[in-house]
């Protein structure tokens, strides 16, 4: 038996949407889930116990930066990156392949791998589809994902031609060099841009492996909103429909409403976060940027339709001076919001599939988001 699996719930009749629950080794989450992102093996601020306070299931660790620091052998000896960490529930690890292509001026790609230096101190390194299988093994995650090339855009056809082609020959190595099947979970990742013969070929090649769960990579790197979606429209049909569908890096409010609404059931972005400390909040409303000075004497909360930790106890007044003065508390506050803020709307996106009435919701939160204006501004 797999070591991860989906238990299909309901399907929205309005929309389409699917409510689920994934389980794992360390427990199980319910979908769509948003899941926060822990790069280092902490989410930026925040503890476990707030965490699990706000409702987290499941939080993401980085392959790359934990492989780099503090090594597979210290969270080894630890007993793994639950251990190491002290979170109890389930871990998602990405293959690191993201970071690797992402330092487009530090890497060379060939077919056995991707030779590259390593951004901290320039020394060399080389990440394969076998040594990501073997760092995240020793990491201990219940979903680990599988080594691919995450290309840019835009990307012509030809390069993501063979960019496919690739990732698919490095799944099939991926699942070779797995050795704890039955302990976790490893999910393929379906590529192809913007190309839809593209993402064809490549959710063909990965469900013939059979792979206990699925990733739509590629998207939210700078394509417009439109095109996200219309990808979505194609590929996520062709994954199965008893296995989970992850879309990798996307957290914008109104991208997890629309990815549910094509079946997506897995969500995770760094942006709550990143945006937390610069001091913009997500609320009912819209964006909200709190150090702005327009705020200097506002003793509201950040959103007066929250119930989080920070909107029951402090004011836009005095987290606006916290960020001002660079304190960690500060950031903290805002970093503790925004993950409620999504954590809870997915809460609601779910409440909404149960009740048939998932498109009623998206239309009602886009227009108090402001989503629906012609000048609209995302983050």
């Amino acid at each position: 038996m797999s070591a991860v699996t989906y238990e299909h719930i309901k399907t929205c009749a309005q929309s389409g949407a699917r409510l689920g629950i994934v389980h794992t080794p360390h427990g199980s989450f319910e979908t769509p889930a948003f899941m926060p992102v822990g790069t280092l093996g902490t989410v930026k601020t925040m503890s476990p116990e707030d965490l699990e306070s706000m409702g987290a299931g499941i939080i993401l660790g980085n392959t790359y930066h934990l492989w780099l620091r503090p090594g597979t052998d210290i969270i080894s000896e630890a007993g793994g990156l639950h251990k190491f960490m002290n979170w109890k529930h389930p871990i998602l690890t990405d293959s690191g392949g993201f970071q690797v292509f992402s330092l487009s001026n530090l890497r060379d790609i060939q077919e056995e791998g991707v030779h590259f230096r390593n951004h901290l101190s320039g020394e060399k390194l080389f990440l394969s589809p076998e040594k990501a299988m073997e760092i995240q093994n020793i990491l201990g995650s219940d979903i680990m994902m599988a080594f691919d090339e995450c290309p840019p855009y835009p990307a012509t056809y030809e390069y993501m031609k063979a960019s496919v082609e690739r990732t698919s020959r490095w799944a099939e190595r991926c699942l070779t060099a797995h050795s704890r099947p039955a302990e976790q979970g490893l999910f393929g990742i379906v590529q192809g841009g913007e190309f839809e013969d593209l993402r064809i070929q490549s959710a063909k090649d990965l469900t013939s492996l059979d792979f206990p769960g699925y990733a739509i990579g590629g998207l939210s790197v700078g394509e417009p909103k439109d095109v996200m979606n219309r990808v979505l429209e194609w590929t996520t049909p062709l994954l199965p429909a008893d296995k989970p569908r992850y879309l990798m890096g996307v957290g914008s409010p109104d991208s997890l409403i629309d990815g549910a609404v094509r079946g997506i059931d897995m969500f995770d972005c760094v942006l709550p976060t990143r945006i937390a400390r610069n001091g913009t909040c997500m609320t009912s409303a819209g964006r909200l940027v709190v150090r702005n000075a327009a705020y200097k004497s506002d003793f509201r909360p950040i959103d007066e339709n929250c119930d989080c930790y920070t909107c029951r106890n402090y004011s836009r007044a005095y987290i606006r001076h916290l960020v001002k003065c660079d304190e960690t508390f500060g950031f903290r506050l805002t970093t503790y919001h925004n993950l409620y803020f999504l954590l809870k709307l997915m809460r609601q996106v779910r409440e909404a599939i149960r009740e048939d009435r998932l498109l009623d919701f998206r239309e009602s939160f886009f227009e108090a988001y402001g989503f629906n204006q012609p000048d609209a501004k995302n983050f």
